[in-house]
């Protein structure tokens, strides 16, 4: 597919899933250090599971201090349900220290000091920034973001993420960057699955030019 044609599609797809689903994070916070928790946890756990952790966790640690400061053994079972959490722990830990000590406990607003942080990726950064400080620097790509995007021809890679974000890039308007995320994740959820997709309930297959091969 030609630049121009993925451009003209790409504002195609973004409208018609503007008119099924939500463009905003469905983690729910609401302070920047819950955010980061609930981004760190959500990895490789659906936000239905995070949401209902950070419930009860949200009340239970309240400040940077808190989770920097926190017995690391009782941390860990207030986050089992999320999984891999003995490295969600250690990280969550370690990062507020590091929030704490050297940024004066101020979550750092760019891309470069972000991902120097424990379990803070890209993905993670670009939703940081553009939730919390209202700044698109990148797209954050997941699964969702990987299969979709290459399934309808917007992208030329299914599994490189770095890849994905700077083709995205080039052919989306800045202003779409963090909604087209929320877009294609709860298209993912609902109808283009994995390893089933619902191409009869798909309001975009018309543009699907990959025919899922």
């Amino acid at each position: 597919m030609e630049i121009g044609n993925k451009e003209k599609n790409i504002l195609i797809i973004c409208k018609r899933l503007k008119k099924e689903y939500t463009d905003i994070i469905e983690l729910k916070y609401s302070k920047p250090i819950e955010l980061l928790i609930a981004v760190i946890l959500s990895a490789q756990c659906t936000d239905k599971t995070v949401n209902k952790v950070t419930e009860k966790l949200f009340k239970k640690y309240k400040t940077i201090e808190d989770y920097a400061y926190c017995d690391l053994n009782e941390f860990k079972k207030d986050i089992r349900s999320t999984g891999f959490y003995n490295n969600k722990a250690n990280n969550i830990k370690e990062t507020c220290r590091v929030i704490l000590e050297q940024y004066n406990g101020k979550i750092p607003n760019t891309m470069e000091e972000l991902i120097k942080l424990n379990g803070i990726g890209r993905k993670t950064a670009n939703i940081i920034l553009s939730n919390i400080y209202k700044k698109n620097e990148g797209i954050a790509v997941d699964t969702h973001m990987l299969r979709i995007n290459y399934r309808i021809g917007l992208t030329s890679s299914k599994n490189n993420p770095i890849t994905v974000e700077k083709e995205l890039m080039k052919i989306l308007s800045k202003n779409l960057w963090n909604r087209l995320t929320y877009l294609i994740i709860n298209h993912g959820r609902s109808v283009c699955i994995a390893k089933k997709p619902l191409c009869e309930k798909c309001m975009i297959k018309d543009l699907c030019d990959h025919n899922l091969k």
